[in-house]
């Protein structure tokens, strides 16, 4: 018997369920989110920090789809900064630390005040399915719930255990119960489960913890911002002089190592009992002391989880020891000999479902109306899910109204890139975004984020229509400086000589927008604008050779397979080629191009096919 009837139900409220229902929701679907615990929605497992390299670069990209992220963020950080200042601005990324409770504090409010979006804490045991399509769910309490799409984003809960030493007790989170039911609801419709893991350090209480001899980490000035929205409005950048948390910098020492090594053999990862595969770019410090013999130290971040407690994250310090061996270990550090755990460092081993299951829409292949999204797919970190999950909740809600979904290409937005390498390539460890894994990163940069996707965000009635024509100024603006620029010549001295220059000549060489007053140029008043112009002239030459090699590859991408495609009949493909077109089903030659053991050759053969080649 049903009770109640919904558009949409999100599994979950960790971030990548939080922007999965507020996306369903706010695009008019009745949605529900379906939560182990109420007062957890929101809450950081691990680091509570946002954003970092590439990561920073996706939040915002969330921003300008009319996600959350961002400004609850901007609203609960206690340091902000830009990573990678002294590299190209291609590679430059937001970073914050959260205040913990805060952040969760204020995503529950959010969610709790969601116009169309409705909240139960009961645990979702299994999805009925009828002709292929999910048509309700059921929960722990036995209560049905008619649907028409459904969400997993079920984290590190699904079956989790965690492992300390050699300890091991069922969890989703420390100290919280896992989620069990949905494992054989996967297992009876066919779908393959690997399990994986990730890990957290101890928390730290501050009180015990020497800082008069550790290097001191202060935040940025200005900070820069997350959201668009957060005040000052339209720019990326608060104002200076904002209150700011430090953190500190210590190092492992060599008898840390010393202690993990004699270790080893405790740790649930080297002793045998953690079967499932760790993450290659955040792994736990025994892991680094094993892959790394000759290092001597490794750098440590001690960073606070918030204004108002004295709990302290040390980032970087991962394990799975005994809680005995983790407090030796943790006093052999410097600023740490009288150091003080107030939780222990766990493991977590889960359950996830390969994301070569689904289509770039994040739909499954076999289920109409299931999606995934989050670390059930495979990934690492709150940003990736949360990336994940708007995009899930916005196809989600579509196919509850019938519409066509949308998928963001390669070429937009890193969303899009890691939805791609996901669903096409697989993931054999939990994935973690970087911008070395963009072949467009010159234009896909954190501080045009809402250049490129501010319009679908729109589109999609996810930014208010006050919101767009700020951004549509803003677009304005910069276009006409840009053609200022290029037209307006001034005399300027090179060694004896006078030569003319263009402004936009000018600002490839040593000059800044800034040293424009210097000759009486008139600059742009917003900041935003300024700052947008000055990278897009800087980088012109740079910027247009990228974007040819893009329309070479847009091409590719654009040419869309049909789903009806009967690969048996397309000559010239080998037999491996054949298996794996089949298995991922790809939607277009682009992403076929990117399958590990689809030649040039491959695809040469499947666009003759299709009548694509002279």
């Amino acid at each position: 018997m049903f009770v109640e009837e919904f558009d949409v139900a999100v599994i979950g409220g960790g971030h990548a369920g939080i922007e999965s229902a507020l996306a369903s929701a706010r695009m008019g679907a009745k949605t529900v989110m379906f939560v182990l615990n109420v007062d957890t929605i929101g809450q950081m497992s691990c680091n509570p920090a946002i954003g970092g390299v590439a990561k920073g670069i996706v939040v915002r990209e969330i921003d300008a789809l009319g996600g959350e992220m961002g400004k609850a963020i901007d609203h609960t950080g206690i340091q902000f900064k830009m990573l990678n200042t002294k590299k190209g601005k291609a590679v430059w990324s937001p970073r914050a630390q959260a205040d913990k409770k805060a952040y969760r504090e204020y995503m529950k409010t959010i969610c709790q005040n969601q116009e169309n979006l409705h909240i139960k804490q009961d645990e979702v045991v299994d999805i009925i399915v009828e002709k292929d399509r999910a048509v309700a769910v059921r929960t722990r309490l036995g209560l049905e719930y008619k649907v028409k799409a459904v969400v997993i984003t079920t984290g590190t809960f699904l079956n989790g255990l965690i492992y300390i030493g050699d300890r091991v007790f069922p969890g989703g989170r420390a100290w919280e119960p896992n989620s069990t039911g949905l494992s054989d609801f996967y297992k009876r419709h066919g779908f393959p489960l690997l399990r994986f893991k990730t890990g957290t350090p101890a928390r730290l209480d501050k009180r015990t913890i020497d800082f008069s001899n550790l290097e001191v980490a202060p935040g940025d000035d200005p900070p820069p911002k997350f959201s668009f929205w957060t005040e000052p409005v339209g720019t990326y950048w608060f104002e200076k002089g904002k209150k700011q948390a430090v953190c500190w910098i210590t190092y492992t020492t060599p008898k840390t190592h010393e202690i993990i090594r004699n270790n080893l053999h405790r740790t649930a990862l080297y002793g045998g009992l953690i079967k499932g595969i760790g993450p290659r770019y955040c792994p736990s410090i025994e892991d680094k002391v094993v892959k790394f013999p000759d290092k001597e130290r490794h750098q440590i971040f001690l960073e606070p989880e918030g204004w108002d407690t004295i709990e302290i994250y040390p980032n970087g310090l991962s394990t799975s020891l005994p809680e005995e061996v983790q407090w030796e270990m943790y006093r052999s550090i410097p600023g740490l000999e009288k150091v003080e755990l107030i939780r222990p460092a766990y493991a977590i081993e889960y359950d996830m479902v390969p994301p070569t299951e689904l289509y770039p829409t994040l739909e499954t292949k076999k289920i109409r109306g299931l999606f995934h999204a989050g670390n059930f797919n495979g990934t690492t970190g709150y940003e990736e899910a949360a990336g994940q999950g708007i995009l899930a909740g916005i196809n989600a809600c579509l196919r509850a109204f019938g519409k066509e979904p949308i998928y963001l290409r390669r070429d937009e937005s890193y969303i899009g890139i890691m939805i791609d390498d996901l669903t096409t390539k697989g993931v054999s460890e939990p994935y973690r975004l970087f911008t070395s894994r963009s072949e467009y990163r010159l234009h896909l940069r954190q501080d045009n984020a809402i250049l490129r996707l501010a319009k679908l965000g729109r589109e999609l009635g996810l930014l208010t229509e006050e919101q767009y024509k700020i951004v549509q100024e803003v677009e304005r603006e910069i276009v006409s400086w840009l053609e200022f620029y290029k037209e307006q010549r001034v005399s300027v001295a090179v060694g004896s000589d006078v030569k003319a220059y263009s402004l936009s000549q000018l600002l490839t060489s040593e000059y800044s927008i800034e040293d424009f007053k210097s000759l009486g140029v008139e600059i742009p008043k917003h900041p935003y604008v300024a700052e947008e112009v000055e990278i897009q002239l800087k980088y012109e030459p740079y910027l247009e050779r990228e974007r040819k090699l893009n329309e070479k590859l847009k091409k590719l991408e654009d040419t869309v397979i049909p789903k009806d495609i009967d690969y048996d009949r397309v000559p010239g493909l080998s037999t491996e080629a054949r298996e794996k077109l089949k298995k991922f089903k790809p939607l277009t030659v682009g992403q076929a191009s990117r399958i590990d053991g689809i030649t040039p050759a491959t695809i040469t053969a499947l666009l003759a096919y299709l009548g694509k080649l002279d």
